[in-house]
């Protein structure tokens, strides 16, 4: 995998430190720690006068990568690589629903980096889209939403794609969120099931569909970038369609319904063999519910689905959503003709039983 941590000797911090590595010494510029010398996988920088060196084997892999230092820290963390389109700032690890496939299960403490990913989003590279996630982004809605009013003001070429159970909305919000910077926000939803009780089932939290419909709402009144998110699992597979039914009808300001497969980690690990729906062997369930949404002219996207697990007709749907940091190809992908559009597989994609049909082009 794409390490996002560095080996590094250091710097004498008190506080954490936001930087941009930088190899062209000339134009660097107050915020850049600048190279001063490689020698066998290390990389000496200088910053303001203090040096530092990086364990990278190619030092061209992390030009004007945005890192941030911690005090006594032996690792430096790339927030925003500059050569990546998955870049994604993890604002908490807290979260307030226990989903049964989570990917990241929830911690109870939290460390307030806002400053510290204000300072590194104004440094990412031009027309970036930067991701917002956790745990709950909006547990610390304040905060956030003043950290991205912020930069949206200083960066016009920015945008974020924010992650969000959407259960912390409120009609208080409406004035920020309809503000024109707010144009440049995606907002990632997930929505399991048009039933309550199966959509309540799924993220572990009684009366979450309720109220995330009406803060779905909010988002519509305020003129907000949707995108709703639904996982794939056997609990809603078979109502799929009932769910793009009712996002048509009800949720059709919706910009995009992204379906997705299961990640083999966290939480889904342990329960993958009660959960993961092979899509390879029956693709009914989703081109049903994809035909009707298509008809109605909201867009649709498929996400962790390696492109020969779906039928041809509906393989320009798919994404290249694996973040490269986590993405792997399978032996019997290396002569495959797709594999330039091809999202891959998790790097954690348990082999011995994940799809049963795997036909590489």
């Amino acid at each position: 995998m794409i390490p996002l941590r560095l080996k590094t000797s250091g710097l004498p911090l008190d506080e954490p430190l936001v930087v941009r590595l930088r190899s062209d010494v000339e134009h660097a510029n107050q915020h850049e720690a600048c190279l001063v010398s490689t020698a066998e996988g290390i990389a000496e920088f200088d910053f303001h006068g203090f040096s530092f060196a990086l364990e990278v084997e190619d030092v061209r892999s992390i030009d004007g990568d945005v890192v941030m230092f911690l005090p006594e820290g032996r690792s430096v963390h790339r927030l925003i690589r500059a050569n990546s389109k998955h870049n994604t700032l993890l604002i908490t690890e807290q979260c307030d629903q226990l989903c049964l496939m989570c990917s990241q299960p929830p911690k109870k403490h939290h460390v307030d980096l806002f400053d510290q990913f204000a300072a590194a989003v104004k440094l990412a590279p031009p027309d970036a889209t930067i991701g917002i996630s956790g745990g709950e982004p909006l547990l610390h809605k304040t905060r956030l939403l003043n950290m991205m009013t912020e930069c949206l003001q200083e960066r016009s070429d920015i945008k974020f794609h924010v992650l969000t159970n959407g259960q912390h909305l409120s009609e208080s919000d409406l004035p920020i969120l309809s503000n024109s910077l707010f144009r440049r926000v995606l907002w990632g939803v997930p929505l399991y099931s048009e039933d309550a009780a199966t959509h309540d089932l799924i993220v572990g939290k009684s009366g979450a569909y309720e109220r995330l419909c009406n803060n779905l709402a909010i988002l519509g009144q305020a003129g907000s970038y949707l995108e709703l998110r639904t996982v794939l699992m056997q609990e809603n597979v078979e109502k799929l369609l009932n769910l793009a039914s009712f996002i048509s009808k009800d949720i059709s300001f919706a910009s995009v319904w992204a379906v997705m497969q299961m990640e083999n980690i966290g939480f889904a690990r342990k329960n993958w063999s009660k959960q993961f729906y092979d899509n390879s062997l029956d693709f009914n369930p989703i081109s049903s519910a994809m035909d009707l949404l298509l008809a109605s002219g909201v867009e649709v996207a498929l996400y962790n689905f390696p492109r020969c697990t779906i039928p041809s007709k509906y393989r320009d749907y798919s994404h290249q959503a694996i973040s490269d940091w986590k993405q792997k190809f399978l032996p019997q992908c290396s002569d495959c003709t797709d594999q330039r559009k091809c999202g891959g597989f998790f790097e954690w994609y348990p082999e011995n039983h994940g799809f049963e049909n795997i036909y590489p082009n």
